[in-house]
């Protein structure tokens, strides 16, 4: 499988020598030239390496890295960056960062370094356990590495970075109900609130891909007023 990269950097000039030197590598390469691009490409795509600047529109690259290690402890995130001083450094690592490259960066190293953090990456994942890997219920799956799905009717796609969540939150939780509350906490952010609706649709995504009654659902249901809940005996 192709491996998929994010790259977070608003200089034009870079963006195309980087992007073009990756894929001539056989990565695959997704741009955002804004913090809040990468946030919401990176909730909606699965990537095996990010490449972030720190100095971004909207929202700065130090944002952006502890936003994604609040969900995600994994995937590995290389900061490229013209701001080189010890603290600069110190700061680009405490915010969760693997790696730190310094602009003007030699392409060889660049390179290095994203082939070493993903094999780092790949390790980490291959060392879970199968059951964490790899959720069965019913006729359907749910593979939390790969974001992929086999469902009702022999369905099989690509689920999206905060559907992940979402499925793990409450199969984590089984029989149990999750509130709201918890739910916009941990999925979506004390400084994100969406409605009621956006959660249900989240729901009715999951009865299409896995209910064979989505009218009658067997394992995916709203607690009215109070919140979600996964069935699984």
């Amino acid at each position: 499988m192709q491996k998929r990269i994010l790259l977070v950097e608003d200089e034009e000039h870079l963006i195309d020598a980087i992007k073009l030197n990756l894929e001539l590598e056989d990565y695959t390469v997704k741009i955002a030239e804004d913090g809040k691009k990468a946030i919401d490409l990176w909730e909606n795509q699965r990537f095996d390496l990010i490449l972030l600047d720190i100095m971004l529109p909207n929202v700065d690259g130090l944002t952006v890295c502890e936003t994604i290690r609040l969900k995600d402890s994994e995937i590995p995130i290389l900061i490229l960056s013209a701001k080189g001083s010890s603290t600069d450094r110190i700061q680009g690592l405490k915010a969760g960062a693997d790696d730190y490259l310094l602009k003007p960066f030699n392409l060889e190293e660049l390179l290095l370094r994203i082939q070493i953090l993903i094999k780092k990456g790949e390790k980490l994942r291959q060392n879970r356990s199968e059951i964490e890997e790899k959720f069965n219920f019913g006729s359907n799956m749910i593979n939390f590495t790969t974001y992929e799905y086999e469902g009702i009717n022999d369905q099989k796609g690509q689920l999206t970075a905060r559907e992940i969540q979402l499925l793990k939150l409450l199969i984590e939780r089984k029989n149990e109900v999750v509130s709201r509350d918890t739910i916009l906490e941990l999925i979506w952010g004390v400084d994100v609130y969406p409605s009621t609706r956006t959660i249900d649709n989240y729901l009715l995504n999951f009865r299409k891909y896995f209910e064979i009654d989505p009218k009658s659902p067997k394992y995916f249901h709203s607690v009215r007023g109070i919140g979600y809940k996964f069935n699984f005996t």
